[in-house]
């Protein structure tokens, strides 16, 4: 099924084949566990559906997970690229172990990804992992044209994209805006947003002097409290500090 499936993408004209290696069954989603999945799967999966081996009983989460093959590893690998001549990536990411294991594998790439925060909980984000998996390339003797690292989760700024590209990446991903956009105004949500990402990105870049992505280095960004998961925040002092406060009616 899996070589069916890679021979039609490849037919249709897919340049790459990003392979998801972080879920070898989906996270326990509560919220979707309350509900229950009653839609058909693909055509791909009809098998399992016909076997009635699909738990409907526990949400959309529960039932996908019996679609997957919890087996895959690392002796998969040579065999993935047997099948295609189109290029593979890792998506699913999350220690710089894994990212030199497969450059090392002859794969073109990795994505850093926490699956959206929705598989693990207190794992780390792939901007976090980044500057290590980037380290650990380096010290394996890769060069950044031989093995892209792409970044994924969290990105909703230009601003995140320059700090991606800074510590690294070749390039992001974008989840939830693109189903945000297209949720509520289609393909014009879409182009609208990308234009938005694009325009906020050229600002970045001019406010930090870098006249192209190429000369957006590890300079141009603070690593040091990365891993603190401490978001800076304004604060109002003349609201705070200055004004007297208003109280409530009954402490007057």
């Amino acid at each position: 099924r899996t070589e069916e499936y890679v021979r039609k993408l490849e037919d249709a004209g897919v340049k790459a084949l990003f392979v998801t290696v972080d879920a070898p069954q989906l996270g326990r989603r509560e919220k979707d566990m309350r509900n229950k999945f009653t839609q058909q799967g693909s055509d791909v999966q009809g098998g399992e559906e016909d076997d009635g081996e699909v738990d409907r009983s526990q949400g959309a989460t529960r039932a996908i997970s019996s679609y997957i093959d919890p087996g895959l590893c690392w002796d998969d690998v040579p065999w993935l690229k047997s099948l295609t001549k189109m290029k593979i990536l890792l998506k699913g990411v999350q220690c710089s172990e894994d990212a030199v294991m497969a450059y090392q594998a002859g794969l073109a790439g990795c994505v850093l990804s926490n699956h959206g925060g929705r598989q693990l909980d207190t794992c780390r984000s792939g901007i976090e992992v980044l500057p290590e998996v980037m380290d650990a390339l380096k010290a394996a003797g890769c060069k950044k044209e031989e093995f892209s690292v792409f970044v994924d989760g969290g990105i909703r700024r230009g601003g995140d994209i320059f700090k991606a590209v800074a510590l690294g990446a070749s390039g992001i991903g974008v989840g939830r805006p693109v189903l945000y956009s297209l949720a509520s105004y289609g393909e014009k949500g879409i182009v609208r947003m990308v234009h938005m990402l694009q325009d906020e990105l050229t600002m970045v870049m001019r406010l930090s002097g870098t006249p192209t992505v190429a000369s957006i280095t590890h300079e141009h960004v603070i690593t040091r409290n990365l891993a603190d998961h401490i978001v800076p925040l304004p604060v109002d002092h003349l609201t705070q500090g200055t004004y007297m406060p208003l109280m409530p009616a009954a402490r007057m």
